[in-house]
Formats: structure tokens, sequence, C-alpha cells
């Protein structure tokens, strides 16, 4: 994804990794190993820990794109690594497996927007990678799925509960069992993607909607985020007394003030986060 000179912080410390923040209040996580379709291996898992360690320490930060270099999106986990151990045991691959997950879903604990880029094919423990984002926009030559039990293998990477929280029941069960792999239009109808970019101009279209993410007044953006996480409340009252609280936060910030402002005088709020 490009960024413009002037504005590119790039961390040439991660390897098959890159982090830049191409506009203001905007980062955008690059998986950097397109030889091997950005396949999830030990070195760019370490690099993605590190990145997401930056990123959430950094309260500039207002939103935060993910993306794949070349032709894909994320190709999964290294099949390679897979199989590497035959005589391993339950126990010991269990203690693998366990910090492997939880570091690819740590971009869960940001508390501002994510949204996957998906610019290509997206697959099994890669495409839980963009499950795990609030938004996903695809390229309209992507393709995903998680063909995980075709390989033997019981879904990893939280899939069991990001399908479900995604797609509902139904459509986790037919994908999850069945592995089959959609393209664009067809994951946008099942709702794994909420809407398709043509591939032609992709990356600057949604530079352009994380833009307007990042745009957002940060207090009610990071507040919603919350309120929307796991699925949402409970139940309806849950729902009420979170908003009671929540929106008097909201109320109660220079924010507030600017939008109104901003809307009565027709123009672009200048939100500063307090």
């Amino acid at each position: 994804m490009p960024a413009d000179d002037t504005t590119q912080l790039q961390d040439h410390a991660l390897p098959f990794l890159r982090l830049d923040r191409p506009r203001p209040g905007l980062a955008v996580i690059t998986l950097d190993d397109h030889p091997r379709r950005n396949v999830m291996s030990d070195e760019m898992t370490a690099s993605w820990v590190r990145a997401i360690d930056e990123l959430a320490g950094d309260r500039d930060v207002r939103a935060v794109v993910v993306t794949g270099a070349g032709s894909a999106f994320c190709s999964g986990g290294d099949l390679g690594w897979l199989a590497a151990e035959p005589d391993a045991s339950v126990d010991q691959l269990r203690a693998r497996m366990l910090p492997f997950y939880r570091a690819w879903l740590s971009i869960r604990r940001l508390e501002v927007p994510t949204i996957a880029a998906i610019n290509g094919p997206a697959i099994g423990a890669g495409l839980c990678v963009a499950l795990a984002c609030d938004i996903r926009y695809a390229a309209d030559t992507a393709r995903m799925g998680a063909p995980f039990v075709h390989l033997g293998l019981h879904p990893g990477m939280a899939s069991t509960y990001l399908f479900d929280d995604v797609v509902g029941r139904a459509v986790a069960r037919d994908l999850l069992l069945t592995g089959r792999i959609v393209d664009a239009e067809e994951a946008m109808r099942l709702g794994l993607v909420s809407q398709v970019i043509a591939a032609d101009g992709f990356d600057d279209a949604v530079l352009e909607a994380a833009s307007r993410v990042a745009a957002a007044a940060p207090v009610a953006t990071r507040l919603t985020k919350l309120a929307l996480a796991g699925a949402g409340h409970r139940d309806l009252e849950s729902a009420l007394q979170w908003e009671a609280l929540a929106q008097p936060v909201t109320m109660a910030t220079a924010d507030l003030h600017e939008g109104i402002a901003a809307a009565k005088e027709k123009r672009t709020p200048r939100f500063s986060g307090s």
C-alpha cells in the first residue's frame, strides 16, 4: 500500500512486515513475504507482535489498516511448520499453538478501529486475522476460505469463534465444515466483508475509507468499538446501561462541542481527542 514519502515512518527492524504511517492518525501494517504469499512464519509473527505493541502505545494512531504485499493478503500458517514435529505430544503442540494464536489475535486489543484490506487470497489463519479486525474490505480479485478440515486439521486461530461472530452460526458451519473457498462477491453476500472494491485503485480507496474512520472523534470511536466487542451487549438492558454511561462521557468532551460547531458551520470537524 503506497505511502506519502513525507509522512512515512517505516520500521526496518521488522522482518517480513512493514509498518507505515501514510497520513495523520493512520497506520498501515503490511504483511511482506510476497514470494511465499505472506505465510505466517515465526519471523513475521515476532514482527507482528512488535508492531502491535508499538501501535498500542501510540496515542496519535486513530485507525489501523492491515494488508498484504504482492498479490496475496495472507496464505495462513506455515504448512512446513505444521508437519515438522511428527513426534511431538499433544501438550507440546498445544504449548506452541496457543502463543501463536494469541500473538496474531493481539490486534484485537487495539482500542482504535482496525481495517483488513484483503487485497488477494486470505486463507485459513490468514482469513482469521482479517476477521479479527473491525472492518473488512476486499479487492474484487480476492478469494477467502478456511480449508482446515481438508488438511486434516481442526480449525484454529479462534475461527470457531470469529466466523460465528462475523457471519453467524449457519454460515460459519457452511464455511468451516465444507472448507470451501469463496470469491469476493460471495464473501460480501455472506457478510465476511462489507465492501468489494475494484483491484485497480484498491489501496487508495481503502486509505480514503480508513482516513474517514481516523477523522472521527477519538473518544467516541474507542467507546463505540468497546461496546461492539465480542458480538456486542448480551441484551437490550445491558446496551442501555452502557450507553447511559458512555454517551455522557462523550458529552463532557471538547470534541462534542467541536462536532456541533462544525455541523452548524458546515465544515469538517477538527477533533483533538479531548
